[in-house]
């Protein structure tokens, strides 16, 4: 699951009438890691400052970096300008990774971001003893003294939201009034957080008998966040705070497509002074998540991706009741159209929930559900023609637009492909999602009816493309809409409160809407799913709860006798 925020629909830029698709100094250089991988060979390029090259350019510079990477041996550097690149952060201090070299590029222009190496598994295990280490101490500072650093981070994450925002924009392709608003949820997490704490985790006590029964709660010890990319400072966030909050000390590894957020965030926690080891930060691949998932240092997981990642952490954590695994996955989200009588607004809540955050949010409609007949034929008419005005561009473009990029060229391919695939099958298209820039992964929101498709696969399809499906009666869409394997978010638009409470009472969902948009849930409330979508561990306000155990205590101040012994027991 990844995409809760508090989002507004109000004053969201690029939904309009208009039709528009956008879109030196020296340094000296220590010895560089030997392990420092090549870069592909069509791709020559280096830290932070080189754009790819070509031809007889690319071949020298390809030659000089590599010289200096074979002489390298505490980070990734360029010679022409770059800059030391110590990607992981263990035990208090920045460090180079030793494992494998990688990037992350603005989805649209491919320009490097960042580049580095990643961690390898013997530097997993050296941060999961330094948070094991740090562990005692951060669980013995008191609540107020946690929540002081939290709040200072709260503080920094100010400071510097603007850098944040842009560096969230450019590495996800996001709008920046779109990053704006994450830099704001992540702030918010704060306050959010220390009050599901004090109510859902906090301490209580009452007479019982002789005795006072407590009620407390411990940390589980050292855990692990896995962050995705569609919301890199956000949703890790939502992990990690609520983490921290109650004693935990925390091993951080991001997605590696937004791996620059993930530094600039924990540099704010190092300004929030966070003591050494208690969040640490691990870069890397696949590799190194399997490798901290599978480290028996940890006493836990808290996932937030696709359902595929997230079933396979469930094989891994089999057999394992010791360790705590909170998953939060992905959804195929119904949306079910009643015959309202302001079809506007149902176009325009159909246009949030479907193709905000170019599609990339967890709980985004990806089918719509609309009744046979004239009424269903003039809806679709009006949103096929409102979704063909939707702005799309490059993160920074002025003026704003409402859809940023896909994450990446891949991830634009998958989806062209999936549309494709789908009308192969036998759907029609209404809108045809489009790539209007060869080499950038900008799409143009998509809609297909696939109501004549005899196998629809129960799949999210991650991405700015919609599926149509008629229906003949109200009963029918209540079952098409749970024809699913996932349960994560389900919506009614009807002008009926009869409707909605009998949607609601027969919706398998962990978040159920009536007349408002499936994306933009609020920190407020627990989010979660049930099915595919999750593990019963939903997060956002009841984060508290998978980030503490419980401990009921009997006390009592003073050893005695009860004033009647058990039968059978003398001690005369």
């Amino acid at each position: 699951m990844r995409d809760r925020q508090d989002s507004r629909d109000q004053g969201q830029p690029g939904v309009g009438t208009g039709h528009r698709h956008a879109g030196r100094r020296r340094t000296t250089i220590p010895d560089l890691q030997p392990q420092a991988r090549r870069l592909p060979r069509d791709r020559w390029r280096c830290a932070f400052c080189c754009r790819y090259a070509g031809g007889r350019a690319a071949n020298r510079q390809a030659a000089a970096h590599e010289r200096w990477r074979q002489r390298a041996r505490s980070a990734v550097v360029c010679r022409a300008g770059g800059r030391l690149m110590s990607t992981l952060y263990i035990a208090g201090a920045w460090q180079a990774g030793q494992g494998e070299l990688f990037h992350s590029l603005n989805p649209v222009t491919q320009q490097v971001l960042w580049s580095g190496q990643g961690a390898t598994a013997e530097q997993v295990d050296h941060a999961v003893q330094a948070a094991r280490q740090a562990f005692p101490a951060w669980a013995l500072f008191s609540l107020d003294q946690r929540i002081a650093v939290l709040e200072a981070f709260a503080a920094s994450l100010k400071q510097h939201a603007d850098e944040l925002a842009n560096c969230i924009g450019e590495e996800t392709g996001k709008p920046l009034w779109e990053s704006a608003t994450e830099v704001t949820s992540m702030v918010n997490k704060i306050a959010i957080s220390v009050q599901s704490y004090r109510e859902r985790t906090g301490e209580k006590s009452s007479p019982l008998g002789d005795a006072t029964a407590v009620l407390r709660h411990k940390p589980h010890g050292v855990v692990a966040v896995f962050g995705p990319y569609n919301f890199p400072g956000h949703l890790p966030n939502g992990h990690i705070v609520p983490a921290l909050l109650a004693g935990n000390t925390v091993l951080f590894k991001p997605s590696e497509l937004t791996p620059k957020v993930a530094e600039l965030t924990v540099k704010c926690w190092i300004e929030a002074g966070l003591p050494a080891g208690v969040l640490n930060l691990l870069q890397g691949g696949r590799e190194i998540g399997i490798a901290l998932a599978a480290n028996p240092g940890i006493d836990g997981l808290f996932f937030t991706g696709s359902s595929r990642t997230g079933n396979s952490l469930h094989q891994q954590f089999a057999g394992r009741p010791d360790k705590i695994l909170a998953l939060e996955m992905g959804g195929n989200n119904p949306l079910v159209v009643d015959q309202v009588q302001d079809i506007d607004a149902a176009v325009y809540t159909i246009i949030q929930s479907a193709f905000i955050s170019a599609g990339q949010r967890c709980t985004c409609a990806r089918r719509l559900l609309v009744p046979e007949g004239d009424w269903g034929d003039a809806l679709l008419a009006r949103l096929v023609a409102v979704s063909a005005t939707i702005e799309v561009g490059a993160f920074d473009q002025q003026p704003s637009p409402f859809m940023g990029s896909v994450i990446s060229l891949e991830a634009a391919r998958a989806l062209l492909d999936a549309q494709r695939t789908l009308l192969a099958n036998g759907a029609v298209t209404l809108l045809e999602m489009s790539q209007p820039q060869p080499g950038a992964a900008l799409l143009t929101p998509g809609i297909v009816d696939v109501s004549a498709v005899a196998s629809r696969p129960d799949e999210e399809l991650f991405g700015p493309l919609l599926q149509v499906v008629r229906y003949a009666g109200f009963d029918a869409a209540i079952a098409e809409a749970n024809a699913t394997q996932y349960g994560l978010a389900a919506g009614l638009l009807s002008d009926s409160e009869a409707r909605y409470q009998q949607f609601w009472l027969h919706s398998r969902a962990g978040i159920v809407n009536w007349n408002k948009q499936l994306t933009g849930a609020a920190s407020s409330a627990p989010f979660g799913g049930v099915g595919a979508s999750g593990n019963h561990r939903a997060s956002a306000y009841y984060a508290a709860d998978y980030c503490a155990y419980p401990v009921a205590s009997l006390e009592t101040g003073s050893l005695t006798l009860p004033a009647t012994l058990t039968p059978g027991v003398r001690l005369g």
